[in-house]
């Protein structure tokens, strides 16, 4: 989701088969300044992922790092985004309804004021958007926020 100024805005980023660096130049290459870590345990086992790495490499590259705990999918919801597409439609829906939460709505209102002024990352490590559950804070950032970030 980019807004009409590309150095502002939202964009979705996973990276399921990244290395760092390339990750990284994409980020830069986007103009991201910040990204939002939506994991909700902000470990891996892919080399510079892990919060602390990752944190420490971006701010080499001029990218703020957050993590974003509250905005995180439940280790025991997690498995149904990979199932088959009731399993999948159930796993949004519950994911979905976790973004009413307080602590979530002042993560994505956060995010949406960071992007009225700069272009913002939202990570997590799925590849496959639809798949992820930063799809739906993506969604949710266009319609509670369309003031701020437009598709």
């Amino acid at each position: 989701m980019f807004t009409d100024d590309q150095r502002t805005g939202v964009v979705g980023v996973g990276y399921q088969g990244c290395d760092l660096d390339g990750f990284i130049g994409q980020l830069g290459r986007e103009g991201v300044t910040m990204l939002v870590d939506v994991r909700l345990t902000p470990i891996s086992r892919k080399r510079g992922f892990s919060k602390t790495a990752l944190s420490a490499a971006l701010t080499d590259a001029g990218i703020v790092y957050e993590h974003m705990r509250a905005l995180g999918n439940p280790k025991w919801n997690r498995a149904a985004f990979g199932g088959s597409p009731a399993e999948l439609g159930t796993a949004r829906g519950i994911y979905a309804q976790s973004l009413y939460d307080d602590d979530a709505r002042d993560c994505l209102e956060r995010i949406a004021l960071v992007a009225r002024e700069q272009r913002v990352a939202v990570m997590c490590f799925e590849a496959d958007e639809v798949r992820c559950h930063r799809d739906l804070v993506l969604e949710a950032l266009r319609e509670r926020f369309s003031y701020a970030i437009s598709a």
